[in-house]
């Protein structure tokens, strides 16, 4: 981790239940606040990185400020109300962070370019402009590089134009506004999360604080911090974390099942006892606990016809791929995404539907906590709301499961901060050498005046 008393403050918009505070916060940054517009995700992420409890007591949370409510804000809302005070923060804020929704891009979901939460990115940009952060990170899922179709109208106003993706409207915007943009492609599997969940990052640093040099590359910066980064965590460096090594001590063999404790869920549920961690990764999750229970063990009530047809899933299928058409149409399943993990590799990526992924030995679908675990979440890290939705509400409810897809894995969003405080450091450095220059050419001016005066 970087050092030194130097200002290193974020905010972070979007912030869903907190994967990206988290991690930037346990790299050293410091959270002033975080907006986000679910009441769901906003109890998780108050629970965990603004109150204070017995499960977070030696954990990082928001300093937060006492002119902005401690509640959810839809962005728009917070920009408006709010724009003076941001306006108030130039040179307070470093970095502005987040994640804005990425389900109208992603290929997983159903693309559309008419979903009105892909122009949520302009209050990011807004923000932006009012602080003047000196960085800017934004995450996403890659398809948002990719250009949405257009219609033949559109296509005959384009007179043969290239359509731009919204990763380029983002990129364009940040340059308009004074910003060097670099944007790569970052996958969670190289930096300790046993999930290969590659996502798309764009970061911005100020042009007018970093002139006359080659600006530094975030990728290259975070494959040169990367085994040192790893090792200090007890994770293998030349492989990934694998499901196994992620799971295997919340499994349901040979423990003991009791009702599930969880205030949030109704009875009827069980839960293993947990017994302790048993791979360096579990461990280094499980660091802090000093034997509190873990949050959000509830198992599944799976019908006996739906237990049977997994387990003919992990009797024939191949594990770590998805399910083809003809083993679909041979075992009657419609779901179009189902997958078996593979314990000796990294998990696919985890979505907000928790039946896209089975188990990789036992025949049903994951908890929330080992969900939790193959993102990253440290066991203390408590989730709160309902486990799932259906229906009408699933436009408006954020249960557990969603706010866990739809976050940025912890221990890359640490890795990521730190190599951003690493850049920050260069910043300050030029911007100090600078001051130091100027601060000379006065002198020698001064005396130079002295001496013509004499």
């Amino acid at each position: 981790m970087s050092t030194g008393a130097r200002p290193r403050s974020f905010v972070d918009l979007f912030s869903g239940c907190g994967g990206l505070s988290l991690g930037l916060m346990k790299a050293g940054w410091r959270g002033v606040f975080a907006v986000e517009q679910s009441p769901d995700a906003f109890k998780t992420l108050k629970h965990n990185l603004i109150e204070i409890g017995d499960h977070n007591a030696d954990e990082p949370h928001f300093d937060w400020p006492g002119w902005l409510e401690v509640r959810p804000f839809e962005i728009k809302e917070f920009v408006q109300a709010y724009r003076r005070r941001l306006r108030s923060l130039r040179g307070e804020i470093q970095l502005v962070a987040g994640g804005p929704p990425c389900q109208g891009f992603s290929f997983a979901g159903r693309r559309t370019g008419n979903d009105p939460r892909n122009e949520l990115f302009r209050y990011h940009l807004q923000v932006v402009d009012l602080v003047r952060s000196d960085l800017v990170l934004m995450e996403n899922v890659q398809a948002i590089d990719t250009a949405f179709g257009a219609s033949k109208q559109r296509e005959k106003k384009c007179r043969g134009r290239p359509r731009k993706s919204y990763a380029k409207r983002i990129r364009e915007t940040l340059e308009e506004h004074g910003y060097a943009v670099q944007q790569h492609v970052l996958k969670a599997a190289d930096f300790g999360v046993p999930q290969f969940r590659p996502r798309y990052f764009t970061l911005g640093i100020r042009r007018d604080l970093w002139r006359g040099e080659e600006l530094p590359d975030l990728l290259g910066l975070l494959f040169k911090i990367r085994e040192g980064f790893l090792l200090a965590r007890g994770l293998p460096v030349d492989r990934p974390v694998t499901v196994f090594e992620a799971i295997s001590d919340l499994s349901t063999t040979g423990k003991q099942l009791v009702e599930c404790k969880d205030e949030d869920s109704p009875s009827g549920f069980k839960e293993i006892v947990y017994q302790g961690p048993e791979s360096a990764y579990q461990k280094l999750m499980h660091e802090n606990m000093d034997g509190r229970p873990l949050n959000s063990l509830r198992l599944v009530n799976h019908r006996p016809e739906t237990v049977r047809r997994f387990q003919e899933i992990l009797n024939t299928c191949r594990k770590g791929v998805q399910l083809s058409d003809e083993d679909r149409v041979r075992l009657g399943i419609r779901k179009t995404a189902i997958t078996p993990l593979a314990p000796d590799q990294p998990s696919h990526t985890l979505t907000t539907l928790p039946d896209d992924l089975l188990h990789y030995a036992e025949p049903r679908i994951h908890t929330v906590r080992e969900h939790a675990r193959l993102q990253s979440f440290p066991d203390w890290f408590e989730f709160r709301g309902t486990y799932t939705t259906g229906g009408d509400r699933r436009a408006k409810e954020c249960p557990r499961y969603t706010q866990v897809g739809n976050a940025v894995p912890p221990l890359l969003a640490e890795i990521v901060g730190e190599a951003l405080l690493d850049i920050l450091d260069g910043l300050v450095m030029r911007r100090s050498s600078r001051s130091a220059r100027g601060d000379r050419g006065r002198i020698t001016s001064q005396c130079r005046g002295s001496k013509n005066g004499e």
